[in-house]
């Protein structure tokens, strides 16, 4: 705004389009701004200039990314007199957007590799993360042109009729980030879109299981004209963790936390944004769409190798359709093709490592021996554990109350609805639920009963005679997570 502040000179504005000479390119226009600042800095004395303070540019559409090559061509200068640079608002540094979408883009297969090879999700599901991932910071992108601020008239009070506020988005500071290894591109893609549109720096800690993802997407964002301060990432233990989540200089953490009270107990007074786990119902009404609940509830119990946060895990079935579905479900998970995830045609790959998998057989096992009825599966080849499905299993065990995290669902038979929500809501937590009806009445009332995730509820329904194939309703509770943006 170039208000005249004292002991503050502005540099001329890096817009492209408001002040280039005739025929200047990008780069060339970049140049030139570097040049005027290397001679403002030379004749304020370099010891005089205590930082250099990047703003962002407002364009009618919301923030201009800076032209090709500002970045590279001001922090060179910068370097040169040993000068400061604050980036005040950080969503300047999505730089080429255009760029950074096509780095991404044109690297796709490498990038689904390498979630393959690290994570072992198939390929096809690799590539639709790859895909997410593109998205999510596509929409992170356009989060940063809306919303810079608002002018709000004060006329509503006497004696404040020729008055008026504003406030502007202003970025927390410093974000911790440490993020799974069972979506290690997307969630990573998650946590730092939002950040940055947001203003703020980050400090990012990728699964010690699944590094590289991360890494190729920082290596992407940093070619397409990030600036290299804005994400730091780092790889240790639960030492580091406990560092970063204590330190007073980080005002805002999100991860993943299955010991969310520890965390918060850790980390004290500071936003905390925590994916906490999940041990997700699914609902199955006698007036379901029948091929269509077997097929979701298929892929919901199964898809990354069930380590998903909003995986099914216990199906209720209404009883006077529950033997059908049974032998439709069991029938449908023994067709699933589990093995090598490089394969075009294989439907579950193996789990993140050999003692995960150990451990989700050694849980099943303590099951059956405890009552319930294996209908397929418990077959463990080192690290790949094949889709498993129990029957009757007592409410008891730490299988039915606890997130299991692999491809193990639960199949139980239910009467009414009042009892099928009972059972839903039985363990202590669940991030999403789902029901199969063809009355709307009754997704709505399950909605409302089921208690599920903290800020939202999912709900999905099929429907036949309103000619709707999946509508999603969600239900706003409290809100126990700190926005985004």
């Amino acid at each position: 705004m170039d208000l005249p502040l004292p002991q503050i000179d502005h540099t001329g504005v890096p817009h492209h389009y408001w002040g280039a000479n005739p025929g200047e390119t990008e780069r060339e226009f970049s140049a030139r701004r570097a040049a005027e600042l290397d001679k403002m800095i030379e004749t304020l004395g370099p010891d005089n200039v205590g930082a250099f303070i990047a703003e962002p540019v407002l364009g009618t559409g919301g923030i201009t990314p800076p032209p090709e090559g500002y970045w590279e061509a001001i922090q060179a200068v910068l370097k040169k007199h040993d000068v400061l640079l604050v980036a005040d608002e950080v969503i300047t540094g999505f730089g080429r957007t255009g760029s950074m979408f096509g780095s991404l883009e044109s690297r796709r297969d490498a990038f689904a590799e390498t979630i393959v090879r690290e994570a072992g999700k198939t390929i096809v599901q690799a590539r639709m993360e790859v895909s997410r991932c593109v998205n999510t910071l596509k929409l992170s992108v356009e989060e940063a042109k809306r919303n810079a601020g608002e002018i709000v008239p004060f006329d509503a009070y006497t004696g404040s009729e020729q008055r008026q506020g504003w406030f502007t988005r202003e970025p927390l500071g410093i974000i911790t980030a440490i993020t799974p290894y069972n979506d290690p591109l997307n969630l990573v893609a998650h946590k730092l879109g939002p950040a940055i549109a947001g203003g703020n720096a980050i400090l990012l800690k990728p699964s010690n299981l699944t590094p590289f993802s991360a890494i190729n997407l920082v290596e992407a964002l940093l070619e397409a004209g990030l600036p290299h301060e804005v994400i730091t990432i780092v790889h240790g233990d639960r030492e580091l963790v406990t560092a970063m989540i204590t330190a007073r200089e980080v005002p805002w953490s999100r991860l993943p936390a299955a010991t969310g009270e520890a965390i918060s107990r850790a980390a004290g007074l500071k936003k905390l944004a925590m994916e906490l786990g999940g041990n997700a119902p699914v609902i199955v009404m006698n007036d379901c769409d029948f091929n269509k609940a077997v097929e979701g509830c298929v892929s919901g119990a199964f898809w990354a190798a069930g380590q998903n946060c909003i995986g099914a895990q216990r199906i209720l079935i209404q009883a006077e359709l529950y033997d059908r579905f049974r032998e439709a479900f069991v029938a449908a998970t023994q067709k699933l093709k589990a093995g090598d995830p490089l394969q075009e045609d294989t439907d579950v790959g193996p789990m993140i490592s050999k003692q995960v998998a150990e451990r989700t057989e050694a849980a099943v096992t303590e099951a059956i021996k405890a009552g319930a009825k294996l209908l397929c599966g418990n077959h463990r080849e080192g690290s790949l554990y094949h889709p498993t499905v129990l029957a009757g299993t007592p409410v008891t065990r730490r299988l039915w109350h606890e997130e299991v995290f692999a491809p193990v669902v639960m199949l139980a038979p239910f009467h009414t609805l009042d009892e099928a929500i009972e059972m839903a809501n039985d363990p202590d937590y669940s991030l999403h639920a789902g029901i199969f009806t063809s009355d709307l009445n009754v997704a709505l009332e399950a909605a409302n009963r089921i208690e599920a995730g903290d800020d939202q509820r999912l709900l999905r329904l099929s429907f036949r005679r309103h000619a709707l194939r999946r509508l999603q309703i969600r239900k706003h509770g409290p809100r126990k997570r700190a926005l985004r943006l």
